[in-house]
């Protein structure tokens, strides 16, 4: 297994599949204005994927489902529910959004993916908390495909 923390953008990372951190789907997404990596994705790649992710009805927190990347390069998105009702992100929510999109790709056969700071954006978590949480639960499981972390670069290009 290879894990790589990178700096950069989600969108731009060359692996098969990228994970959206999303909300459990109680909310039509319609009604809802994407921030982050939702609203980049949303930009850039269109509504198709959010229009398939409300299609799957409500998600468990924590759990992940894989839709299309609409006009974006990549074989998926798969969304996973790492804030709660609240809008918050915890240990848990973390940890099980990744242990859950881990287990999708590899059921999927997908050969990478690239995962943002899940729940540290409109989550609220710690940046630095998140990337420990999430590299530790990444090293529990037995991964058969490259893994990248990406630590979004704000500075203006």
């Amino acid at each position: 297994m290879m894990i790589e923390v990178v700096e950069g953008d989600l969108l731009d990372q060359d692996v098969d599949v990228i994970v959206n951190a999303w909300n459990r789907n109680i909310i039509p997404w319609w009604l809802l204005l994407p921030q982050g990596v939702s609203g980049a994705i949303k930009r850039r790649g269109g509504t198709s994927p959010f229009k398939e992710v409300g299609s799957h009805g409500l998600i468990p927190l924590g759990g992940a489902v894989l839709t299309s990347a609409g006009r974006l390069p990549f074989k998926g998105i798969i969304h996973v529910a790492g804030i709660n009702m609240l809008w918050r992100a915890s240990e848990r929510s973390i940890r099980d959004s990744v242990k859950n999109a881990i287990r999708l790709a590899q059921d999927e056969g997908f050969g990478s993916i690239a995962f943002p700071l899940i729940g540290a954006g409109s989550g609220g978590f710690n940046q630095e908390k998140t990337k420990s949480l999430m590299l530790d639960e990444l090293k529990k499981h037995d991964i058969q495909m490259a893994v990248k972390i990406v630590v979004f670069d704000q500075r203006p290009k």
